[in-house]
């Protein structure tokens, strides 16, 4: 009888482990399946969710089946139920137990957001109103509120002083947190070229340097022309000569300007027409690049009073009248012939 309970008890024993070690099995089998999507999936993860309402989540945003293994998976290894509220990236392929760590390390989704060199404050805030997961809160504020929220002292227009680049940001952020960012890189760009300008430069301050590098971003797409048409409106400012940039007077024609600029428009005064009024106008009309800034800081040494494009994504640059008229003969010439062929 004895070695009868023995024997049952060994069995029993066997039954008990060969059932353990099958559950143990399903569960590291489970947490190294892939999770239940095909595609990237941003999963936001709410303040003060506990685990039964993250399973829940998770199986009703089909990244994982519904099972009774998710749980005991955080208890057996309980550093992955140390998850963190925030926005996170899942990809295809990414195992539960991979999850499970992105949302313990609280590495939240970095999204992205483009400035391009040339905008404006109101092409910056069209592109703030469509970015994904920020918080909006400047959307309804004027441009003196919105400078007044920067800390820009110099001028109530921010124009130019935001840093076009592409900003990395988190779900949550708010809009004026990235302008805040861009004010400061801005600052810093300009403080540093204004330090290291080129000596006997006709600019007063800091922010005429930085408008004058919104003109020449307007005029230029191509970056080893700027310190030539740097060197222009240099020169034109050195000789008292009004710098008659069209750029200034889109700025100035705000919301009239629809593709062409009238010979009325360029006849009416406005703070920006420089067609009108002499020396540079009272604020940047754009937000400039670093070689923009640069090429206002140091503009090359030239003769040169005019230019116009050339017809091939360029500009012709000219030193007297006489040769800036026949330029631009030659330059409508090309494009009578382009609309010909």
């Amino acid at each position: 009888m004895k070695r009868k309970k023995t024997l049952f008890f060994l069995l029993g024993v066997m039954v008990l482990a060969s059932a353990l070690g099958a559950a143990w099995h399903n569960l590291q089998q489970f947490a190294r399946s892939p999770l239940l999507i095909e595609q990237e999936t941003i999963f936001t993860l709410p303040a003060g969710t506990g685990r039964e309402a993250l399973e829940t989540s998770l199986t009703e945003q089909q990244v994982i089946p519904p099972t009774v293994l998710f749980q005991w998976l955080l208890r057996v290894e309980p550093e992955l139920a140390k998850f963190k509220a925030g926005t996170y990236r899942l990809m295809p392929g990414m195992t539960v137990r991979e999850m499970l760590a992105l949302l313990a390390s609280g590495k939240e989704a970095q999204f992205s957001i483009r400035f391009v060199e040339g905008s404006r404050l109101r092409d910056w805030l069209e592109t703030l109103k469509t970015a994904p997961y920020l918080t909006h809160s400047v959307q309804d504020k004027t441009p003196q509120e919105i400078a007044a929220l920067l800390d820009i002292k110099e001028t109530e227009n921010p124009e130019g002083w935001l840093y076009p680049d592409t900003y990395l940001y988190t779900a949550g952020t708010r809009d004026s947190d990235l302008l805040l960012r861009a004010h400061h890189r801005m600052r810093n760009a300009v403080d540093g070229v204004w330090k290291n300008r080129e000596a006997g430069l006709p600019y007063a301050s800091p922010e005429e340097l930085l408008t004058m590098a919104s003109i020449v971003e307007k005029e230029t797409a191509v970056k080893e022309e700027r310190p030539q048409v740097a060197s222009v409106f240099v020169n034109r400012l050195r000789a008292g000569m009004r710098l008659q940039t069209d750029p200034t007077v889109i700025y100035g024609m705000g919301e009239d300007y629809h593709g062409v600029i009238t010979r009325s428009a360029l006849d009416t005064a406005t703070p920006y027409n420089t067609y009108v009024i002499a020396g540079l106008p009272p604020t940047p009309i754009a937000m400039p690049s670093r070689a923009a800034l640069e090429a206002a800081a140091h503009p090359a040494k030239t003769d040169y009073l005019y230019f116009v494009a050339d017809g091939k994504g360029g500009h012709r640059f000219t030193t007297n009248l006489a040769d800036h008229n026949r330029a631009v003969r030659a330059y409508r010439s090309t494009l009578k012939d382009r609309d010909e062929q």
